[in-house]
């Protein structure tokens, strides 16, 4: 049997692998760990971007080669050649983006089964993956994180799968196979897991054995007053700085209602008021974090350790649950000096970031290194769970023990905060896991569980999540771990890319994995790692070149004509231009954006006020014989309408939400205009059209409906789905700039031409708040540059007379020179006829260039302060057309970066503008 659909399970049989047959999986895995061991003495490969840091050895324990390499996977070729289909230029693939919007919620047994930062639930992925691909199809994902797409490519063959409509299949679609990678090796380790789950009744009895010889060892550790204990709370110890009296956090939540809280409150011993953390304006004094020197008996240095006092126990006992308060002497019982564990602990320093040691807590508490998250209790029976993970002699049941040890280990650090019980409730709620995702909160109160306490219940979950994994019948995967930017892919191999790339600035995840991957003792290697991270200068503009680069291999081994779906997720304009001009410089084509709504916030986006729904874009790869084509005429006309023709069969015809028919926003004009620009300008290659002359051939050549534009078989099917809807849907336009203003405009008088006194009162009321740098622009001035004014001469125009006939009955059937027609129609404003668009243009781009030249010649004033975004636009195209690159690259050094940064199209225009000066172009 072919190794691509074997059960995920080991064999113990023969099993077939890239072409060899073995006796045994056991014997496999050997097989290609020897090759491996020998290609990690190579220094050429062990120079692959990303490669993670950390001992032979180590990376030799953690892989399952060819399958999965806890490095850069050196099988990638041979993987291919087997699995994969060769590319073809007559392959027949024609398929629509993926146009709906998609909500999944988070509460899946396989999603949660893991703690990983960030994670798309595998069934939404699901979806894309049906509508773009056929079985045995490869699936890439090159930030793959916790392996959410390779969960969903093999869940493609489970009677369990949400089919593309969103609706549960009780048939088979069959297995997509999945090609990953990620810099981190604790987050390859999950996709490895998730993938190739082990035997669910094997693991559960080696994860209830490892945790029974645990409790064995450290039992005492967890006994107080001759019971065994769920809980212990620690309080951070403060000080009055007036009398220096020291009391416990949990006085401090006594006497103000409320944890972390700001309120201030008199100090009990000499009446000053007090604060944990006074407001501004607060006359309060700060309380003072208490810091003592200890030996560290690991690092055998001294160390400055935060001052903490046992307040309470909790017994979980079924027939008598108990939480109280510890008296003094008590607490002095429980907070005895513990022996240092004698067992293997990760004694690594923490590495310096914004999550931690720069903008948390960490560094004020004491912790400077791993094991400094532990308390000593915590420790001590970490290091022996540990120690009977590793110890377990078969692959498969270690790896998924060290995923069930890793999911919940955040919860057994000092990280894990204290809830206490809700009013009206005796005993507190579950204080398992309660640390803050995607930061390194060191709180005041904390709760310092028991590993069985944390593990019990946990082991019954994984062991239904493992079994349910493995009654799918899937492929096998292919796992690496290293950068994107790189890949060991052939080129055109990959029919699908599903990827969720980093957030910019939200999460660290190198910083965030630290602690997980320190117990593995293999680490990510940060030099090729696309975040914004301050303490180490990596700014948007060193994020956005490491996605370029990223999206440029993307390109590469993605087959031409085939898709790439992005999720993103940010509250930054500047972190989505980076991803936008990231694609558009990649070559990718962006055809459709939507909505995925995970249904359920996470801290930082309920707490600070991020968005909560992740864009999903669809992208395209052109395909060969648009690219041969261009080499033939781009840069001419027929050229750029060829284009336009092969964009509009890839853009969605008909969507409906509900009975209402969508705007397709990439069928609008100037939505076309812009790809075609990209396009050319991403090319190196002349644009050959204006925008008027682009909206004059648009009309000429192609089918207009609802403010869109379609070929002409696909103008029949759109008109006979619009038939089947209620109404259509219209877009809502903020106006923050010149731009947006022209796009309400136009929208706005498309549906009623309006005299200056009808628009003046709503277009003030539509500004959203205008762009401090941008120069403001009153309605007048719109209006004389990009619209006409009906002022009586001439016999009413068409636009203004349609308008006034269908909703006057006096007005119908009149001539377009009657007196009553043309009074009603005197000073009202309308979109001007393609004809004479062309002649307004001509002016407002002299007027934009005018003030761009004005911009050039005041070179003393070293940055723009205020200046109209459009007029940089306009110089900047006629700069490129010139090959004037120089131009480009000093003006958009003199505006501030934070535009230059946010504005897809100034980005565009300055990268490429960079990229041919260093290509000497």
């Amino acid at each position: 049997m072919s190794d691509l659909f074997q059960n995920h399970a080991a064999k113990s049989g023969p099993v077939e692998c890239l072409g060899q047959t073995f006796p045994s999986d056991e014997a496999r895995r050997e097989h290609y760990l020897k090759l491996l061991a020998e290609k990690l003495k190579d220094p050429a490969f062990r120079k692959i971007e990303g490669f993670p840091i950390g001992s032979d050895e180590d990376i030799l324990a953690l892989s399952d080669p060819p399958y999965y390499t806890a490095c850069p996977n050196p099988f990638t070729e041979d993987f291919i050649r087997v699995h994969g289909k060769p590319y073809r230029e007559d392959d027949a693939y024609d398929v629509e983006p993926f146009a709906a919007d998609v909500s999944e919620g988070k509460g899946d047994l396989l999603y949660s089964a893991h703690s990983y930062h960030t994670k798309v639930p595998p069934q939404a992925i699901a979806r894309y993956i049906l509508h773009y691909t056929q079985p045995g199809d490869l699936v890439l994902d090159p930030f793959s994180g916790s392996g959410m797409t390779a969960l969903a490519a093999v869940l493609c063959g489970s009677r369990k799968t949400i089919d593309p409509e969103g609706k549960i299949s009780n048939v088979s679609w069959g297995a997509r196979i999945p090609v990953i990678g990620e810099l981190s090796p604790a987050a390859t380790l999950i996709s490895s897991v998730y993938i190739a789950p082990p035997n669910a009744s094997n693991f559960e009895r080696a994860a209830e054995k490892a945790l029974a010889k645990t409790k064995f060892h450290c039992d005492a550790d967890w006994q107080f007053d001759g019971r065994p204990v769920s809980y212990f709370v620690k309080a951070e110890l403060l000080g009055c700085p007036a009398c220096h009296h020291v009391m416990a956090s949990a006085q401090v939540v006594r006497m103000t209602d409320s944890i972390g809280s700001a309120v201030s409150f008199p100090c009990a011993e000499c009446g000053a008021m007090v604060s944990k953390a006074p407001s501004k304006g607060s006359f309060a004094q700060r309380l003072e974090r208490s810091l003592s020197n200890q030996m560290d008996p690991y690092l055998r240095i001294p160390v400055k350790q935060r001052k903490e006092r046992t307040i309470a126990v909790y017994f979980a006992d079924k027939r008598h649950p108990t939480f109280r308060q510890l008296t003094e002497d008590e607490s002095a019982v429980v907070d005895r000096e513990l022996m240092p564990t004698d067992l293997w602990i990760p004694t690594s320093p923490l590495i310096q970031g914004d999550r931690n040691m720069i903008k948390d807590c960490c560094g004020s508490y004491g912790i400077s290194h791993i094991h400094h998250f532990y308390t000593p209790r915590q420790l001590r029976a970490m290091s022996h769970l540990w120690k009977e993970v590793k110890e377990n002699p078969d692959y498969s049941i270690r790896r998924g023990l060290q995923f069930f040890v890793q999911s919940y280990s955040l919860g057994i650090t000092r990280m894990n905060r204290f809830i206490p019980a809700k009013e009206g409730k005796a005993l507190p709620g579950s204080q398992v896991n309660r640390y803050f995702t995607g930061t390194m909160y060191i709180p005041s109160m904390m709760s310092e569980v028991s590993p069985e306490y944390l593990y019990k219940k946990k082991i019954e979950r994984l062991r239904k999540a493992f079994a349910e994994i493995g009654k799918v019948e899937g492929a096998r995967s292919l796992i690496t771990t290293q950068s994107a930017t790189t890949s060991l892919l052939p080129d055109n191999s990959i029919d699908y890319i599903f990827v969720d790339p980093p957030f910019g600035q939200n999460l660290q995840y190198s910083e965030l994995n630290q602690i997980w991957e320190s117990w593995l003792n293999l680490k990510t290697n940060r030099s090729a790692e696309a975040v914004v991270d301050e303490a180490r200068k990596r700014d948007i503009f060193e994020y956005g070149k490491l996605m370029q680069q990223s999206f440029k291999t993307m390109y590469r081994v993605l087959k031409p004509g085939r898709w790439v779906t992005l999720e993103f997720h940010n509250s930054l304009n500047s972190v989505w231009a980076a991803i936008q001009e990231g694609l558009f410089s990649a070559g990718f084509i962006v055809a459709d954006v939507r909505v995925l709504d995970k249904q359920q916030d996470t801290y930082k986006q309920s707490r600070q006020g991020l968005v909560k729904k992740d864009l999903v874009i669809s992208a395209y790869k052109p395909s060969a014989a648009l690219e041969a084509n261009l080499k033939l005429v781009g840069g001419t006309v027929s050229g750029a309408w060829d284009f336009i023709r092969n964009h509009l069969r890839q853009l969605p015809v008909f969507v409906e939400q509900e009975g209402v028919a969508e705007m397709i926003v990439e069928r609008q004009e100037h939505m076309l205009f812009d790809r075609m620009l990209a396009f050319h300008i991403q090319r190196g290659v002349l644009v050959p059209l204006s925008a008027s002359e682009f909206a004059q051939g648009l009309v000429e050549r192609f089918s207009e409906r609802d403010g869109m534009y379609f070929l002409a078989e696909q103008a029949i099917e759109y008109d006979r789905k619009r038939l089947s809807v209620k109404a259509m849907s219209q877009l809502e336009i903020a106006i923050s700039d010149e731009e947006s203003a022209i796009q309400w405009l136009k929208q706005s008088l498309s549906k009623k031409p309006q005299s200056f006194q009808e628009l003046h009162p709503v277009f003030m009321r539509e500004i959203g708040g205008w762009q401090k740098h941008e120069k403001r622009l009153e309605l007048l001035e719109l209006l004389e540059e990009n619209f006409i004014c009906y002022e009586g001469r001439d016999e009413v125009p068409s636009q203004i007379h349609a308008y006034l006939s269908s909703n006057f009955k006096e007005l119908r059937g009149l001539s377009k020179t009657d007196a009553a027609l043309v009074e009603k129609a005197k000073g009202r404003w309308y979109l001007p006829d393609v004809g004479k668009t062309a002649d307004l243009e001509k002016l407002r781009e002299k007027t934009l260039l005018k003030e761009f030249d004005e911009y050039l010649a005041n070179a003393s004033a070293r940055q723009l302060r205020v200046f109209r975004v459009e007029a940089i636009r306009a110089g900047f195209k006629r700069a490129w057309q010139e090959r004037n690159y120089q131009t480009i690259i000093s003006v958009a050094q003199r505006i501030p970066d934070a535009l230059l940064q946010e504005d897809p199209k100034l980005l565009m225009w300055y990268d490429q503008a960079l990229t041919r000066t260093e290509d000497g172009i």
